[in-house]
């Protein structure tokens, strides 16, 4: 495995939240600087005008090309020269159009292989939204963009816990429709595998939770229990995936049974999301599973309510950073083996050119010698 620095690219996010105090306080620390090359996918003038209201001597390398990145340095990338005003604490279209060229830019130079990772500052989701982006989230954004075909899982995970979601930005009076036997099958399949190649456990053990209360209390709450998500289980059975459940999820959370698995399956966002946020409320990691790519992001979101103040915690984004930067490292791991196969075992070892690799065709209306 080839030992060399991992670039870390970084979008900046909604430019009047927390993303830069989050960013420029991670760096502050050069530490980091020893695991990866960073690269802000941003605005030099947005990045000086954040640490000077913030009072941050975070330094910085300007670049205008991915390429000339320097190692042992925080490089933020000019992905606009574009003047945009800043509103701390407000959303607005120019922040939504900043965050959306940075995005871009991002996506184009992953494609273009200047990068290992991607991690995300946050962004509005309704400011955002304009030519070019008419999606629930980052999520969606990044699998139509780089997915090569591949279904996006959302993990929320730390140290402790990992979540991933059956179905993810949905009303709550559309999540029972979207919950079907192929559904989870699919979702929990990619969830299987992210945990054996991104993560190194061996034989993931997956906790589906149940749709309704009480697991439907025998058909007394609901039927979807019985008819989609057990048969659902059992097919994972039949596929060689440990899947078990379905849970209620008030007692599986309330209970921390969640320590006994090594992922859990959720059926909708906040079933999910709320009991993991309690658990894991600085430190959490929103991770995006089943890509050619690997993401992440920090665990909140553009936090207006403290935007230029100071009192951002950069931690979650650190382990953002983290994370990803683990997942790489696992995969390569997990890939490495596959890269130069041995031959097949009934290729001739005296002899391993193409011509033996398939059986001689027997000419018509002829017998084999005995």
């Amino acid at each position: 495995m080839e030992d060399k620095m991992i670039r870390v690219a970084i979008t900046h996010g909604d430019t009047n939240g927390i993303g830069y105090e989050v960013i420029l306080k991670t760096f502050a620390t050069p530490t980091i600087l020893e695991l990866c090359t960073p690269i802000v996918y941003g605005s030099p003038k947005l990045a000086a005008y954040h640490r000077k209201a913030l009072n941050l001597e975070t330094s910085f390398n300007i670049i205008e090309r991915a390429e000339d990145a320097c190692d042992g340095k925080l490089n933020i990338l000019a992905c606009f020269d574009d003047e945009v005003k800043v509103e701390l604490g407000q959303p607005s279209e120019e922040a939504g159009k900043a965050a959306l060229m940075a995005l871009d830019r991002a996506m184009t130079d992953y494609r273009s292989g200047l990068y290992d990772v991607l991690v995300t500052a946050p962004i509005n989701k309704a400011t955002i939204q304009g030519e070019g982006f008419h999606f629930p989230g980052h999520t969606e954004y990044i699998e139509t963009c780089v997915g090569e075909g591949n279904k996006a899982l959302m993990i929320l995970m730390n140290e402790d816990l990992r979540v991933a979601l059956v179905t993810t930005h949905l009303p709550i009076r559309n999540v029972a429709e979207a919950i079907t036997q192929e559904a989870i099958v699919e979702k929990a399949s990619i969830f299987n595998l992210s945990l054996k190649r991104d993560f190194r456990i061996s034989s993931p053990r997956i906790a589906v939770l149940s749709l309704n209360p009480h697991a439907g209390d025998n058909g007394l709450l609901g039927n979807e229990e019985k008819d989609i998500i057990i048969p659902a289980i059992e097919e994972l059975e039949k596929k060689g995936i440990q899947a078990f459940g379905p849970f209620p999820a008030d007692g599986f959370f309330g209970t921390a049974a969640y320590s006994h698995f090594d992922g859990v399956l959720a059926m909708y966002h906040d079933q999910g999301l709320a009991p993991f946020k309690t658990i894991a409320l600085d430190n959490g990691v929103n991770f995006t599973a089943g890509l050619p790519i690997v993401r992440t992001s920090p665990d909140h979101g553009t936090a207006y309510d403290i935007a230029g103040q100071g009192k951002a915690d950069e931690n979650s984004f650190r382990q953002a950073i983290y994370t990803a930067i683990d997942v790489f490292r696992n995969r390569q791991f997990y890939d490495e083996p596959m890269q130069n196969p041995l031959p097949k075992l009934y290729h001739e070892k005296r002899d391993d050119s193409e011509k033996v690799r398939f059986a001689i065709p027997k000419a018509k209306g002829k017998t084999e010698d005995k």
